[in-house]
């Protein structure tokens, strides 16, 4: 057995021993449903290792993403549904059935290629009754709207190029301006949703994570406000005593110095 199989064999029986009737009183009281935020709040922690480019980070947050999925597969062998080996077996074949490519006889260039035969390969062998199906409702709503957006894609449902895309962004924007001036809060939620998917639509055909983006933007927010509240500070002010006028040319500091620094 080599190394990396001699610690998974390890973490396997420190998590079995944890579950033990004299194990650890927390880990034993956890559930699938008990596990499901902390292996929610694992992938965000993974994701901001990343984003970070915090690479010494990240091992360890890998490291707690991997002990979700065995945690789930102890309580799955405890109660008899499924153990590790049934995970393993599932991947692998999983894997193996989806890059036939790689593993048989079909011939596949490009990963725009590799998306639709995956969809493809999905509808036929796995049952689904639609190509959209397999998409969390758990998802961020943002996230959501792309993976469901490139599944359509992968079947043929999509513009043939980036210029009507842009129309229907613009399109229903109009008609969300049309119904806030009619003041019709239902009518409004629809349509700003409508505007949201068509961006996240947008934002597939240039090739951008609408999430990440927006993560960005948020960041990029936070940063530039906090500024804005340390120069107001400094002056003896409260934000909240200054005119709209006053909080936009500072505002417009702050980004303007954010510029010069990234020149």
């Amino acid at each position: 057995m080599n190394t990396v199989l001699k610690k998974f064999e390890k973490l396997l029986d420190i998590m079995n021993t944890l579950r033990s009737p004299g194990g650890c009183p927390w880990d034993r009281e956890q559930t699938h449903a008990s596990l499901s935020r902390h292996s929610l709040e694992e992938v965000y922690e993974v994701i901001e290792a990343i984003e970070s480019q915090d690479v010494k980070a990240l091992p360890g947050e890998l490291g707690d993403l991997l002990l979700q999925v065995v945690f789930h597969a102890q309580i799955g062998r405890e109660i008899g549904s499924f153990d590790m080996e049934d995970v393993l077996d599932a991947i692998n074949d999983k894997l193996i059935r989806r890059h036939p490519h790689v593993f048989g006889d079909e011939t596949i260039e490009t990963s725009e290629e590799q998306t639709r035969a995956w969809e493809q390969s999905k509808m036929k062998r796995e049952g689904k009754k639609s190509a959209i199906d397999g998409v969390p409702r758990q998802l961020p709503a943002l996230l959501r709207a792309h993976r469901m957006q490139g599944k359509a894609q992968a079947v043929g449902f999509d513009w043939p190029t980036i210029h009507p895309v842009w129309d229907k962004a613009h399109e229903e924007l109009d008609e969300l301006k049309q119904v806030c001036e009619e003041n019709d809060a239902d009518k409004m939620q629809d349509e700003l949703g409508d505007v949201l998917f068509s961006i996240v639509n947008l934002s597939r055909f240039i090739r951008i994570e609408p999430e990440e983006a927006l993560r960005r933007a948020c960041d990029k927010f936070e940063r530039r406000f906090k500024a804005v509240e340390k120069e107001f500070a400094q002056r003896g002010r409260a934000m909240s005593d200054a005119p709209l006028e006053e909080l936009d040319a500072v505002w417009e500091q702050v980004k303007e110095a954010e510029r010069r620094e990234k020149d």
